[in-house]
Order: C-alpha cells, then sequence, then structure tokens
C-alpha cells in the first residue's frame, strides 16, 4: 500500500479559499496578510485560523458554497491524482481550510479522502467560528500517522506535498517530501522541491524513487 497526501490551498488549488472568501466582505488584503504570516511560519496556525474566520462572520452560507464550487485547480492536478491512482496510491486531500472546498474538489479529482475543517453557521449566515480535524500546526502530521496504522503504510511509502508551514507535521512522517512553489521554512524540510505551478511533476518524482 501506498499513500500521497496533498495539501489544498495553494497545492491542488490556485489560491487560498478564505482568500476568495474575504473577497465578498472586502476583507481580502486582511486575511491575505495573516495567510502569508502563517505560511512562512511566523504566526501559530491555529492563531491565525481563528483570527481570519473570525472576519468572515455575516457571509452567507450559499454564497461560501458557490465559491468554493468554482475555485480553480492547480494546472495538472487532474492528472497528478490520476496518474498516482494509476501506480497504486490512495491519495488523500489534508487541508487547513474548509470541508464547502475540499469536499467539492475531493469528488472532481476523484480523491480517496478529504480532511478539513468547518465553518459554523446560524440559519444560513457564518458566525465566524470554525472547528474540526485541522484545526492546528500539528493536525496534519497527527492524521497521517493514523492513516499510516489504519492502512498499514510505511513512511517509506508515503508522499507528502505543500507549500507552507503547516505542512511541516506531515512532511515528519513521509519519505517523500516534496515542496510545491513552497515558502522556505518548508522547502528546507524537503526531500524534493517543485517551483512551477504543474503537479504533473510530482509524477515525475514518484517515477524517480
Amino acid at each position: 500500500m501506498k499513500l500521497a497526501v496533498f495539501d489544498f490551498d495553494s497545492t491542488l488549488m490556485d489560491g487560498e479559499t478564505i482568500d476568495f472568501l474575504a473577497r465578498e466582505l472586502g476583507f481580502e488584503a486582511e486575511v491575505a496578510a495573516i495567510t502569508h504570516e502563517a505560511m512562512e511560519g511566523r504566526l501559530d496556525f491555529f492563531a491565525s485560523l481563528v483570527k481570519r474566520v473570525a472576519l468572515l462572520k455575516g457571509l452567507p452560507k450559499s454564497k461560501v458554497d458557490e465559491i468554493c464550487m468554482s475555485l480553480p485547480l492547480v494546472n495538472g492536478a487532474v492528472e497528478c491524482v490520476n496518474g498516482l491512482k494509476s501506480r497504486g496510491y490512495k491519495v488523500v486531500c489534508f487541508s487547513g481550510g474548509f470541508r464547502n472546498a475540499t469536499a467539492h474538489a475531493a469528488n472532481i479529482l476523484g480523491l480517496d479522502a478529504d480532511f478539513s475543517n468547518t465553518l459554523h453557521h446560524e440559519d444560513g449566515i457564518l458566525t465566524g467560528k470554525v472547528g474540526g480535524e485541522m484545526m492546528f500546526g500539528s493536525s496534519k502530521g497527527d492524521m497521517l500517522l493514523r492513516l499510516q496504522d489504519l492502512l498499514g503504510v510505511s513512511v517509506e511509502n508515503t508522499v507528502a506535498v505543500g507549500d507552507g508551514a503547516n505542512d511541516l507535521s506531515m512532511f515528519a512522517h513521509a519519505g517523500t517530501r516534496i515542496a510545491f512553489c513552497a515558502k522556505p521554512i518548508l522547502k528546507e524540510a524537503a526531500s524534493h522541491s517543485i517551483d512551477e505551478r504543474d503537479l504533473t511533476h510530482v509524477l515525475d518524482i514518484v517515477d524517480s524513487l
């Protein structure tokens, strides 16, 4: 059994989901600045997530779903996932973002599973609160360990692909660690780097193992 785990925002998807959502309320620049600090590793991920989601208070859930169903995938994402699956990999997405986006993308891409967070809403309006499986900087690593144990996958047969500091915890448990157009802090922990926004290069790396 082999396992490939991808980050979602700026890895499978071309951009940050929360930036697209914040644009609707006029907070895109403020949210993007906080996201940047978190992905560079200069701000605790949990604190940054709570702070950014609070700015989404008042956004209709229907608008969230509409935006999340039209998010752009990174070039080569479909081909990459299909190629990995044809090579015997289970392909999973871990996201510090939101289920509204990852569930839709998982369906399009044919992912085996997606793990992310849930935006709380009341009467169809976001409350500015969030909860879920990927709330902390350590969450991706913790979930990867659980999946490896459940599926019987070794570290050597695990590929992790990401771009930011909150991907460090899953890199710690993957034999092949691919930094995709990544921040310097993640590149330092990577075994391979891709600097072109084309996920088919992941297949080149896997085939060279």
